[in-house]
């Protein structure tokens, strides 16, 4: 699943691509996702003929605003992606919709998981659709003395608080376990375990594992994993020092890395090195 760098790669391709760009016909070959929209006809009726402005990332969830005073909304999940198309291109597997530009080719949504979503609405209706959210690294500045204070306020391991919404804003398995690994921290540590220096540690490993991976164009593992807008892979991957790394030694080389379960999922972590 696309996590923050990968999230805000998109809106920035978007930005460019989509403003200016007039909405000819909207094909939704997966019904459900547009279900937002009630059924596909409703979804095109209210994108055909329309023109996008500017695009805006809402926590994770993309946002093009349209010329009918309506915004686009589009939330990716598990395996789902965006593609800029030409009309000729052939039709991939997972194709979800499909918005043919009037010039210029297309927008495609593509997910072989069928959980991401796209809809059209009034602008005021996407606040109470996102929710409640944290500390958003790309978009806004965060003091390490802010960024303490509410991890101090929050019960659990550290591997769910890095991973709430209510917390930070777009960080999944894949950079939690990174940002864990580069403070030296425990993924089952709790908040009121941790001194002040390794609070600061987090704070800083928390910053620079996710500005380094917007840098590197986002993580692609999975061999039909993360792509850009133009079908580009992210090379963060490379530079992965514990995530899908098991029994791998640590750039530390003080010991291998160990997965282990969490949740409904897997962490890994090096033994000797997180504490």
């Amino acid at each position: 699943m696309a996590e923050l760098p990968e999230l805000e790669i998109f809106r920035r391709d978007l930005d460019k691509e989509l403003s200016g760009k007039k909405v000819k016909t909207a094909e939704v070959t997966l019904p459900a996702a547009v279900k937002a929209n009630t059924n596909k006809r409703v979804f095109a009726s209210k994108i055909e003929g329309a023109k996008f402005g500017s695009v805006r990332r809402v926590g994770t969830l993309l946002v093009a605003q349209l010329d009918t005073d309506e915004v686009l909304c589009i939330r990716l999940g598990y395996q789902g992606r965006l593609s800029r198309a030409q009309n000729k291109d052939v039709a991939p597997k997972g194709l979800a919709v499909t918005l043919t530009f009037t010039q210029h080719g297309g927008l495609r949504m593509v997910d072989t998981g069928k959980t991401s979503e796209m809809w059209v609405c009034p602008p005021e209706e996407v606040a109470g659709v996102v929710g409640d959210l944290g500390f958003d690294l790309i978009e806004e500045p965060v003091s390490w003395t802010a960024f303490g204070e509410k991890l101090l306020r929050r019960d659990g391991k550290l591997k769910s608080i890095l991973m709430d919404k209510t917390f930070l804003v777009g960080v999944g398995p894949i950079y939690s376990d990174e940002i864990l690994f580069d403070a030296g921290l425990r993924y089952d540590r709790t908040p009121q375990t941790l001194s002040t220096q390794e609070i600061r540690r987090l704070y800083r490993s928390t910053i620079e594992v996710i500005h380094e991976a917007l840098k590197y164009n986002g993580t692609s593992l999975e061999p039909d994993g993360f792509v850009d807008l133009f079908g580009k892979k992210g090379t963060y991957g490379d530079h992965l020092t514990v995530y899908g790394r098991e029994g791998l030694m640590t750039p530390r080389a003080r010991g291998p890395v160990v997965k282990t379960k969490f949740g409904s999922g897997f962490t890994y972590y090096c033994a000797q090195t997180q504490m």
